[in-house]
């Protein structure tokens, strides 16, 4: 089974939406025949690196609200996230562009260390406060994955791995991707947003199950001509 997950590496959904998926897959008995594969997608490209503003104020702008009422809606993503396990301190985060983390996470793909750089990518920003897009930041992440990290560190100060991010991103829009977390399973069902443990846990049986049934054949005609243990029919 293939799972294709399109996510931003700022976006709360997206960390929690992973880790309920995780908890799903650890309940599902044939988890070790499940692939999953982190796709790019930015959720405000045009976002600047650096920002005098809070994760608080940027959200309270976006939407037209106070940046109180952000406040208790950032509490209350940040309760979601601490049922399953996580911690998110929003007072401290720093938002900026992550074209460049996805960047790192195409590369990281290309060696077999894409989990391990998108787990450590959202723990950064979500519960460690760093800043994704410093290059130095992206280079101790990329070095505790296991990369290279003077490949790494020519790979972000060229622009490598560009065409691979935008070709997730074009491909989102054409499957008519509009927010993320958005999960692909088997190119055949798609899951939005950040869903209950029990519909990913449902959702994998589904297709498990389809996938048995495919997989067995369903004969057409019988009893005609065949060989057996040495033995020709004749009939």
């Amino acid at each position: 089974m293939n799972i294709e997950i399109w996510s931003d590496f700022v976006c709360p959904f997206c960390y929690i939406g992973k880790r309920r998926l995780e908890q799903a897959l650890e309940q599902f008995p044939h988890r070790k025949d499940v692939t999953v594969v982190f796709r790019s997608f930015e959720l405000d490209p045009n976002a600047p690196k650096e920002t005098p503003l809070t994760i608080h104020e940027i959200i309270a702008q976006k939407y037209g609200i106070t940046v109180e009422e952000a406040k208790r809606a950032n509490a209350d993503i940040g309760r979601q996230a601490e049922a399953v396990g996580l911690t998110f301190r929003f007072e401290t985060m720093k938002p900026t562009n992550t074209f460049d983390a996805h960047r790192l996470a195409q590369y990281a793909k290309e060696k077999g260390k894409l989990q391990d750089v998108v787990e450590q990518l959202f723990f950064a920003y979500f519960t460690e406060s760093k800043h994704i897009s410093d290059r130095d930041v992206l280079l101790d992440i990329a070095e505790a994955a296991g990369l290279d990290r003077s490949e790494t560190e020519a790979v972000l100060d060229g622009d490598r791995y560009t065409e691979q991010v935008r070709e997730d991103e074009a491909e989102a829009a054409q499957l008519g991707v509009r927010g993320v977390p958005f999960f692909v399973l088997n190119r055949k069902y798609a899951i939005s947003g950040a869903q209950p443990i029990e519909v990913f846990r449902q959702a994998l049986e589904k297709v498990w199950e389809e996938e048995q049934q495919a997989s067995s054949l369903q004969p057409l005609a019988d009893e005609g001509g065949a060989c057996t243990d040495g033995n020709c029919s004749i009939d």
